[in-house]
C-alpha cells in the first residue's frame, strides 16, 4: 500500500509559469528589422544591445551611464535624436560587452524610475547607424506624433495636438475683438448700478 501525501502530485504547478522571467523580452521589435522571426529570436539569444524607452527629453547620457552600467560595464550608449533638430527624443541604445551583462539589466533597472518616468528596457539585435533618429513626421518618435495628454517630460503636448491647440489659439486671437469704448447709453446704465457719477469712468 502506498504512504499517505498530504496532497495530489497532480496539483503541482510549474512556479516558473506564474512567476515571468524578468529578464524576457517582450513583444518589442524593431519594424525596419530585415529578417525573419527566426532570425530576430536568433539575434536577440546572443545580443549585446538594449533598446531603451520612455525617457524624458532632459535625461543626459550620463544619468544613463550611472544607472545602466549597475548591470555590467557599458561599451557605449547612442542617444536617439530628434531628426530635424538633433536634440533627445526620449529612447536610445545601451550596448554591453555581453550577453550576459545585457540579461542582468533587464532583471534589475527595467521598470525603475529615471527622472521620474519608468524606464522601458528590450532586448535589441544591434544597433545601425540611422537608428538613432526619430521616425516620426515632425522628426522624434512616432508615439509622440499622436499622444494626446499633455506631458512635460516629452515636450508637452503630442505633435498633432500641439498643432490643434495652436490652430485654436489663432482662432480665438482673430475673433476676439478688444472693448476700445464703452458703447453710448451703457456708461450711465454701469454707474447706476454701481451708485456713480457719470464720466467717472
Amino acid at each position: 500500500m502506498a504512504p499517505a501525501t498530504l496532497f495530489d502530485e497532480s496539483l503541482l504547478i510549474d512556479t516558473f509559469t506564474i512567476v515571468p522571467r524578468l529578464d524576457r523580452p517582450s513583444t518589442y521589435k524593431d519594424h525596419q528589422y530585415q529578417g525573419s522571426t527566426e532570425q530576430w529570436s536568433t539575434d536577440l539569444a546572443r545580443t549585446t544591445t538594449l533598446y531603451v524607452g520612455n525617457l524624458s527629453f532632459y535625461t543626459t547620457e550620463e544619468q544613463l551611464y550611472e544607472i545602466f552600467s549597475k548591470a555590467g560595464e557599458i561599451k557605449r550608449i547612442i542617444m536617439g535624436l530628434s531628426r530635424n533638430d538633433k536634440t533627445p527624443c526620449g529612447f536610445c541604445f545601451v550596448e554591453y560587452y555581453t550577453h550576459e551583462n545585457a540579461l542582468e539589466c533587464m532583471k534589475y533597472v527595467n521598470g525603475t524610475k529615471l527622472d521620474d518616468r519608468i524606464v522601458r528596457t528590450d532586448l535589441d539585435p544591434g544597433f545601425k547607424e540611422g537608428r538613432q533618429f526619430g521616425r516620426g513626421r515632425s522628426g522624434g518618435q512616432v508615439r509622440d506624433e499622436y499622444r494626446q495628454e499633455y506631458d512635460e517630460g516629452r515636450g508637452g503636448w503630442g505633435h498633432m495636438r500641439a498643432k490643434q491647440e495652436e490652430d485654436r489659439r489663432i482662432q480665438q486671437e482673430e475673433n476676439y475683438e478688444a472693448i476700445a469704448s464703452v458703447p453710448a447709453g451703457a456708461e450711465l446704465e454701469i454707474n447706476g448700478r454701481l451708485g456713480g457719477k457719470p464720466g467717472n469712468m
